[in-house]
């Protein structure tokens, strides 16, 4: 018996499959305690002498190939935050530089602020076109 142990194990390497779905034909124990490569684990297989059962139950199912999981997403954390902040201090230089100028009054200034912190102003030329400059 021990030598079908290892011509099974050697099947099972062949087939790529577990041990326990490797079956011998009674019949032809004789051949299989025989062979000792590949080839004739293959030949046997060709023959019928050696047979691989079915997978049964779940085993059968479609498995899914991407994984949904919270663990799985990947996406830059923050990215969201670094372009409001890098949009708030271009804008909020603009409007200070305005100020100073002297194009746009205190009360002006303090207005558009609160927009720009709000997010009203998707970028600096957005802001222009609302105040009027072009």
């Amino acid at each position: 018996m021990d030598n079908l142990n290892k011509r099974k194990a050697l099947a099972s390497r062949v087939f790529g499959v577990g041990k326990n779905k490797i079956v011998f034909n009674t019949l032809r124990l004789a051949d299989i305690k025989e062979a000792i490569t590949k080839q004739d684990i293959l030949d046997l297989y060709a023959d019928g002498a050696i047979m691989i059962r079915e997978t049964r139950g779940r085993k059968k199912h479609v498995r899914r190939t991407t994984r949904r999981g919270d663990g799985k997403i990947k996406m830059v954390v923050g990215n969201k935050k670094r372009k409001y902040v890098i949009i708030v201090r271009k804008l909020r230089k603009y409007i200070n530089e305005l100020r100073i100028q002297g194009k746009i009054t205190p009360v002006q200034f303090k207005e558009i602020r609160k927009k720009i912190k709000a997010g009203t102003f998707k970028d600096k030329a957005r802001l222009k076109e609302q105040m009027g400059f072009k």
